[in-house]
């Protein structure tokens, strides 16, 4: 099922690549703080999720609220002939970098954790089947015993 997903957003994007028109170069700059701006939103939310206290309302108005403010900040540093966007851009990837170890380290936990969950069920299997042995021989000791007194 993911599979078929991601070679239909592959032709999607593909298609839409080819047919859609080139951005130009005044609005490139616009473009990419806008999607850094989303992509710390995203981030942010995955990482909410995790901590269980996710809100969509914040996260919606975070969402277009970041690239807004981040595309106005462009705008402003254009006009004092500053970048002002290279300020957005750190924070935001910080930020990114920041949720993104946190969604990282929830997932490792999660893997080790099912790990030794795994490892704990083997170890019970060979303890029952040590104990089975066990029974089973002394089972066969009592039998012995019985027959070598009855002799």
């Amino acid at each position: 099922m993911i599979v078929i997903a991601i070679i239909i957003g592959c032709a999607l994007g593909a298609l839409v690549g080819i047919n859609a028109p080139m951005i130009s170069y005044t609005y490139s700059t616009y473009l990419a703080i806008a999607i850094i701006a989303a992509l710390d939103s995203v981030f942010g939310g995955i990482s909410s999720v995790i901590k269980k206290n996710f809100d969509l309302k914040i996260f919606i108005t975070g969402f277009f609220g970041n690239a807004i403010l981040s595309i106005l900040l462009t705008i402003l540093g254009e006009k004092l002939n500053v970048d002002i966007y290279l300020a957005a851009i750190v924070v935001f990837v910080s930020r990114m970098f920041t949720n993104l170890a946190i969604i990282r380290r929830y997932y490792v936990d999660k893997w080790l954790n099912y790990i030794k969950e795994k490892n704990k069920e083997k170890e019970n299997i060979k303890e029952n089947i040590i104990k089975n042995k066990e029974k089973e021989n002394t089972k066969e000791n009592i039998i012995k015993d019985n027959e070598e007194q009855q002799t």
